[in-house]
């Protein structure tokens, strides 16, 4: 508004302009809104947001670039050499030379996956997803976009792709187990009665034997294909674990040589673990044998025992593993150590960096399926020349230890009763029954469930129902004695298994009450698993 006067100053009209601004203010207010939206949305996200103004050659960052990777928006570089500064080297031609070409291109997204430098010099796995303003002429004058650290995730996808890559590996060797200890009973039993036959016969005898020590050679390697399945019958028992140890050390002397010194070091106050002690000592001198081979020329071997408590932030980088507090075996050398990719393969069974025929390759899938199936936990840290150890950790029991039982006199005693065997194998059938004839019982046999079943209708006067776990026709062994004991109460149930599945075993126990003798066996063995189920 202007006013204007006459010749006499005085003021006679006022000329006035008057615009509509309506909407220009209401356009005003909506981008004061998205603005502050944007800004809302950018702190409420995880994600690092970026705003790469291409015009100008300016990129914006929100908070979030500290918070996951430690960088301050405000004293990083302001144009796009922010972020190309911190791409990982390797990745730095591949991922410019992508985005270019989307810059140069008509496309609206854009998304490429690489590594990402933290502030801390540490790396993230990042995926980076954007998309593009473009002008009327389809050029790129602006790019909006967020980063997204998928590095947990990515190694949680890895570790499932290794534990179903083990799961799967442990059903084959599970199955192969449970046929080679079909056969293995049949040779080493065959053997053991050869041996004893031809007593008078030295040379041949030593053959006999040969075959009987090479068969339990192949027992063994059986067992810790088992083990590492997580299919091998547990018997776990209250243990402690320092006075295991202590048991152990005479033995762990005389398996090393003297160029390795040797120190226990027993933590005070030590929790209780149950676990099965055979098979614990079993896992504990494949250890130290792995020590020993690391150290050629000697060393220093250190077996300590400690209680630990490992918490939700450490399970959460740990599959399978539960917070709570656990009992801690670490065996540590100085050896050669290992390098990352070994260890990441270390308990993959089969897999070995030993020269070709010292090693199988299972001593420590073993070590690693047996502390799985006690509930526990196994870490290996090494590295190349400085050494390494292997640390298990087994859960805490409120219990009193074990009493240690006095040791039993083998001898090997028969008996007049009447036995159902009841085995699918028909070698293995025939050995058994013979075995178990040639110690005075009274025999009777059966191919599969269902028959035996119909010869426990036929005769009243069976007292040991003797068969195997895993048989196919539809009925396992544990599904045979619960059904013969509702025909016959009372009745005595042995089983026979290589391979056990989940018939007679759950979480890596037996179930309470069930009698199990292992394939393959010893006369003796089988002798005196009779007799004590017969005898119970």
């Amino acid at each position: 508004m202007v006013p204007l006067a006459d010749e006499t100053g005085w003021y006679t009209h006022w000329v006035a302009v008057e615009r509509d601004v309506t909407e220009r203010k209401r356009a005003e207010e909506e981008a004061h809104v998205n603005e502050e939206r944007f800004r809302l949305l950018s702190r409420a996200t995880n994600d690092v947001i970026w705003d790469w103004d291409l015009r100008r050659g300016q990129l914006w960052w929100n908070e979030n670039l500290e918070a996951l990777f430690g960088h301050s928006p405000d004293e990083v570089e302001q144009g796009l050499e922010s972020w190309i500064n911190r791409i990982h080297a390797e990745d730095r031609e591949r991922v410019l030379a992508g985005i270019h070409a989307f810059v140069g291109s008509r496309e609206q997204n854009w998304e490429d996956e690489y590594r990402f430098q933290r502030a801390d010099g540490s790396v993230a796995l990042v995926i980076d997803r954007g998309f593009a303003i473009r002008d009327a002429a389809g050029q790129a004058v602006r790019m909006l976009g967020s980063i997204t650290d998928v590095t947990e995730q990515r190694e949680l996808e890895r570790r499932v792709r290794q534990s179903q890559k083990l799961e799967a590996v442990g059903q084959l060797t599970g199955g192969v187990a449970h046929d080679f200890n079909n056969l293995l009973t049949v040779i080493l039993g065959n053997a053991e009665v050869l041996g004893e036959s031809l007593r008078h016969d030295p040379p041949l005898r030593q053959l006999a034997e040969m075959t009987g020590s090479a068969a339990e050679r192949g027992a063994e390697l059986t067992s810790r294909l088992l083990a590492f399945s997580r299919q091998q019958a547990l018997e776990p028992k209250v243990v402690d674990l320092n006075r295991l140890l202590a048991s152990l050390d005479g033995l762990l002397r005389r398996t090393l040589p003297e160029s390795i010194d040797i120190e226990l070091v027993r933590g005070g106050g030590l929790w209780l673990a149950e676990v099965d002690p055979g098979q614990l000592e079993v896992a504990l001198l494949n250890l130290a044998v792995n020590a020993r081979d690391a150290m050629p020329g000697g060393g220093h071997l250190t077996i300590e025992t400690a209680n630990s408590r490992l918490d939700a932030e450490y399970a959460r980088h740990h599959q399978e593993l539960r917070p709570g507090q656990y009992v801690q075996v670490s065996f540590s050398d100085t050896g050669a150590g290992m390098s990352p990719e070994v260890v990441e393969q270390a308990f993959e069974p089969f897999f070995t960096t030993k020269e070709v025929g010292r090693g199988s390759g299972l001593g420590l899938s073993m070590v690693y399926g047996f502390v799985k199936q006690s509930g526990g936990h196994a870490k290996i840290y090494s590295e190349p020349d400085q050494g390494t150890t292997v640390k298990l950790y087994f859960p805490r029991v409120n219990a009193k230890a074990a009493a240690e039982a006095p040791p039993e006199v083998e001898i090997v005693a028969g008996g007049h009763e009447h036995i159902l065997v009841v085995e699918d194998d028909d070698l293995v059938r025939e050995y058994l029954s013979g075995q178990l004839v040639s110690l005075g019982y009274r025999v009777t046999s059966s191919a599969s469930g269902p028959e035996a079943l119909e010869q426990l209708r036929a005769r009243d006067d069976v007292d040991l129902l003797l068969t195997d776990v895993v048989m196919p026709g539809g009925m396992n062994g544990r599904e045979l004695a619960d059904q013969a004991l509702v025909l016959r109460p009372g009745l005595k149930v042995l089983f026979t298994s290589g391979y056990t599945e989940n018939a007679i075993v759950h979480q890596g126990r037996l179930d309470p009450g069930v009698q199990l003798l292992g394939k393959p066996y010893r006369r003796q063995d089988l002798a005196e698993r009779v007799r004590q189920v017969l005898d119970a």
